[in-house]
Protein backbone atom coordinates (compact mmCIF):
# COMPACT_ATOMS: atom_id res chain seq x y z
CA UNK A 1 0.00 0.00 0.00
CA UNK A 2 1.42 3.14 -0.98
CA UNK A 3 1.71 5.99 0.90
CA UNK A 4 0.53 4.56 4.40
CA UNK A 5 2.76 4.04 7.14
CA UNK A 6 3.76 0.46 7.68
CA UNK A 7 2.03 0.93 11.15
CA UNK A 8 -1.05 1.51 9.47
CA UNK A 9 -0.69 -1.07 7.10
CA UNK A 10 -0.09 -3.95 9.60
CA UNK A 11 -3.20 -2.73 11.36
CA UNK A 12 -5.69 -2.81 7.86
CA UNK A 13 -3.77 -6.48 6.89
CA UNK A 14 -5.22 -7.30 10.13
CA UNK A 15 -8.67 -6.48 9.94
CA UNK A 16 -8.52 -8.07 6.56
CA UNK A 17 -7.18 -11.46 7.76
CA UNK A 18 -10.07 -11.41 10.38
CA UNK A 19 -12.71 -10.84 7.91
CA UNK A 20 -10.84 -13.29 4.85
CA UNK A 21 -10.91 -16.09 7.56
CA UNK A 22 -14.54 -15.56 9.15
CA UNK A 23 -15.60 -15.73 5.27
CA UNK A 24 -13.74 -18.77 4.99
CA UNK A 25 -14.82 -20.58 7.78
CA UNK A 26 -18.05 -19.54 6.51
CA UNK A 27 -18.43 -20.78 3.34
CA UNK A 28 -18.68 -24.37 4.86
CA UNK A 29 -22.29 -23.60 5.84
CA UNK A 30 -22.88 -23.51 1.95
CA UNK A 31 -20.42 -26.39 0.98
CA UNK A 32 -17.66 -24.37 0.08
CA UNK A 33 -14.30 -25.56 1.33
CA UNK A 34 -11.87 -23.64 3.38
CA UNK A 35 -9.42 -23.08 0.66
CA UNK A 36 -11.88 -22.08 -1.66
CA UNK A 37 -13.67 -19.63 1.08
CA UNK A 38 -10.16 -17.81 1.67
CA UNK A 39 -9.69 -17.05 -1.59
CA UNK A 40 -12.89 -15.25 -1.75
CA UNK A 41 -12.07 -13.07 0.94
CA UNK A 42 -8.81 -12.47 -0.73
CA UNK A 43 -10.28 -11.49 -4.05
CA UNK A 44 -13.35 -9.53 -2.37
CA UNK A 45 -10.48 -6.95 -1.06
CA UNK A 46 -8.67 -6.28 -4.70
CA UNK A 47 -9.68 -3.10 -6.56
CA UNK A 48 -8.77 -5.06 -9.64
CA UNK A 49 -9.30 -8.14 -11.15
CA UNK A 50 -6.91 -10.98 -10.73
CA UNK A 51 -5.36 -13.79 -12.83
CA UNK A 52 -4.93 -17.18 -11.52
CA UNK A 53 -1.78 -16.63 -11.10
CA UNK A 54 -2.12 -13.88 -8.50
CA UNK A 55 -3.99 -15.53 -6.67
CA UNK A 56 -1.70 -18.43 -6.47
CA UNK A 57 1.56 -16.05 -5.57
CA UNK A 58 -1.02 -14.60 -2.61
CA UNK A 59 -2.52 -17.87 -1.28
CA UNK A 60 0.88 -19.64 -1.93
CA UNK A 61 -1.13 -22.46 -3.15
CA UNK A 62 -1.17 -23.99 -6.16
CA UNK A 63 -2.49 -22.32 -9.78
CA UNK A 64 -4.32 -26.09 -10.31
CA UNK A 65 -5.68 -25.28 -6.68
CA UNK A 66 -6.50 -22.15 -7.54
CA UNK A 67 -8.68 -23.02 -10.71
CA UNK A 68 -10.46 -25.60 -8.95
CA UNK A 69 -11.14 -22.60 -6.30
CA UNK A 70 -12.08 -20.08 -8.94
CA UNK A 71 -14.52 -22.12 -11.29
CA UNK A 72 -16.56 -23.31 -8.08
CA UNK A 73 -16.88 -19.70 -7.41
CA UNK A 74 -17.85 -18.78 -11.08
CA UNK A 75 -20.09 -21.71 -10.99
CA UNK A 76 -21.87 -20.44 -8.09
CA UNK A 77 -21.58 -16.78 -9.50
CA UNK A 78 -19.98 -15.56 -6.98
CA UNK A 79 -16.85 -13.99 -8.93
CA UNK A 80 -17.21 -12.88 -12.61
CA UNK A 81 -15.07 -13.56 -15.24
CA UNK A 82 -13.79 -10.51 -16.52
CA UNK A 83 -11.84 -9.33 -19.67
CA UNK A 84 -9.39 -6.53 -19.23
CA UNK A 85 -7.88 -4.77 -22.57
CA UNK A 86 -3.31 -6.02 -23.16
CA UNK A 87 -4.39 -9.36 -21.23
CA UNK A 88 -4.36 -12.45 -22.49
CA UNK A 89 -4.80 -14.52 -18.78
CA UNK A 90 -8.47 -15.11 -17.42
CA UNK A 91 -8.73 -12.59 -15.16
CA UNK A 92 -11.75 -12.86 -12.39
CA UNK A 93 -13.19 -10.64 -9.55
CA UNK A 94 -15.92 -11.20 -6.54
CA UNK A 95 -19.36 -9.81 -6.80
CA UNK A 96 -20.20 -7.33 -5.17
CA UNK A 97 -23.55 -7.45 -4.59
CA UNK A 98 -23.68 -10.06 -1.53
CA UNK A 99 -27.55 -9.79 -1.85
CA UNK A 100 -26.60 -11.35 -5.41
CA UNK A 101 -24.99 -13.89 -4.25
CA UNK A 102 -26.86 -15.10 -1.56
CA UNK A 103 -30.10 -15.30 -3.54
CA UNK A 104 -28.13 -16.95 -6.46
CA UNK A 105 -26.46 -19.42 -4.50
CA UNK A 106 -29.39 -20.62 -3.06
CA UNK A 107 -31.80 -20.47 -6.46
CA UNK A 108 -29.12 -23.09 -7.90
CA UNK A 109 -29.16 -25.03 -4.78
CA UNK A 110 -32.81 -24.90 -3.88
CA UNK A 111 -33.97 -25.53 -7.96
CA UNK A 112 -31.87 -28.54 -8.32
CA UNK A 113 -33.09 -29.69 -5.10
CA UNK A 114 -36.89 -28.89 -5.57
CA UNK A 115 -36.78 -30.67 -8.81
CA UNK A 116 -35.33 -33.80 -7.30
CA UNK A 117 -37.23 -34.30 -4.37
CA UNK A 118 -40.49 -33.30 -6.48
CA UNK A 119 -39.72 -35.99 -9.10
CA UNK A 120 -39.38 -38.65 -6.58
CA UNK A 121 -42.15 -37.74 -4.82
CA UNK A 122 -44.30 -37.55 -7.43
CA UNK A 123 -43.22 -40.53 -8.90
CA UNK A 124 -43.99 -42.67 -5.31
CA UNK A 125 -47.43 -40.91 -5.38
CA UNK A 126 -47.91 -41.75 -8.37
CA UNK A 127 -47.10 -45.81 -8.04
CA UNK A 128 -49.28 -45.53 -3.93
CA UNK A 129 -52.32 -44.32 -6.44
CA UNK A 130 -52.02 -46.81 -8.67
CA UNK A 131 -51.41 -49.45 -5.69
CA UNK A 132 -54.93 -47.95 -4.23
CA UNK A 133 -56.76 -47.92 -6.97
CA UNK A 134 -55.91 -51.70 -7.94
CA UNK A 135 -56.62 -53.40 -3.84
CA UNK A 136 -59.65 -50.73 -2.42
CA UNK A 137 -60.61 -53.64 -0.48
CA UNK A 138 -57.73 -53.98 1.74
CA UNK A 139 -57.89 -51.91 4.23
CA UNK A 140 -55.30 -52.41 6.01
CA UNK A 141 -52.70 -51.37 2.51
CA UNK A 142 -55.47 -48.17 2.07
CA UNK A 143 -54.81 -47.31 5.97
CA UNK A 144 -50.81 -47.43 5.01
CA UNK A 145 -51.27 -45.87 1.61
CA UNK A 146 -53.30 -42.93 3.18
CA UNK A 147 -51.17 -42.32 5.45
CA UNK A 148 -47.83 -42.24 3.24
CA UNK A 149 -50.18 -40.17 0.47
CA UNK A 150 -50.91 -37.90 3.07
CA UNK A 151 -47.37 -37.04 3.93
CA UNK A 152 -45.97 -37.41 0.42
CA UNK A 153 -48.44 -34.77 -0.17
CA UNK A 154 -47.68 -32.42 2.49
CA UNK A 155 -43.79 -32.80 1.10
CA UNK A 156 -45.21 -31.77 -2.20
CA UNK A 157 -47.11 -29.18 -0.89
CA UNK A 158 -43.79 -27.88 1.26
CA UNK A 159 -41.92 -27.97 -2.39
CA UNK A 160 -44.06 -26.11 -4.28
CA UNK A 161 -43.95 -23.12 -1.75
CA UNK A 162 -39.79 -23.70 -1.77
CA UNK A 163 -40.33 -23.08 -5.50
CA UNK A 164 -42.28 -19.82 -5.03
CA UNK A 165 -39.78 -18.60 -2.70
CA UNK A 166 -36.97 -19.29 -5.18
CA UNK A 167 -38.98 -17.30 -7.92
CA UNK A 168 -39.20 -14.40 -5.45
CA UNK A 169 -35.07 -14.60 -4.67
CA UNK A 170 -34.63 -15.00 -8.37
CA UNK A 171 -37.08 -12.40 -9.52
CA UNK A 172 -35.80 -9.82 -6.90
CA UNK A 173 -38.97 -10.10 -5.41
CA UNK A 174 -37.81 -11.05 -1.87
CA UNK A 175 -36.26 -7.44 -1.76
CA UNK A 176 -40.01 -5.98 -1.21
CA UNK A 177 -40.76 -8.25 1.48
CA UNK A 178 -36.91 -8.06 3.36
CA UNK A 179 -35.78 -5.05 1.85
CA UNK A 180 -31.84 -4.75 1.75
CA UNK A 181 -29.95 -2.72 3.68
CA UNK A 182 -28.21 0.71 2.91
CA UNK A 183 -24.80 1.26 3.32
CA UNK A 184 -23.93 3.89 5.64
CA UNK A 185 -22.34 6.92 4.21
CA UNK A 186 -20.11 7.41 7.06
CA UNK A 187 -17.37 5.09 8.30
CA UNK A 188 -18.47 3.19 11.42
Amino acid sequence: MTGISAAHEQSIQKARKRIIESIGKNMDLYGITLSTGLLYGLMFFQNKPMTLDEMGEAMEMSKTSMSTGIRTLVDLNMVNKVWEKGSRKDQYEVERDWHQTFADFFVIKWRKAVELNLLALRKSLSELNELSAKHPEEEVLQDYLRSDIEKINQAIAYYLWLDRLIDTMESGDIYQLVPKEHVPDKHM
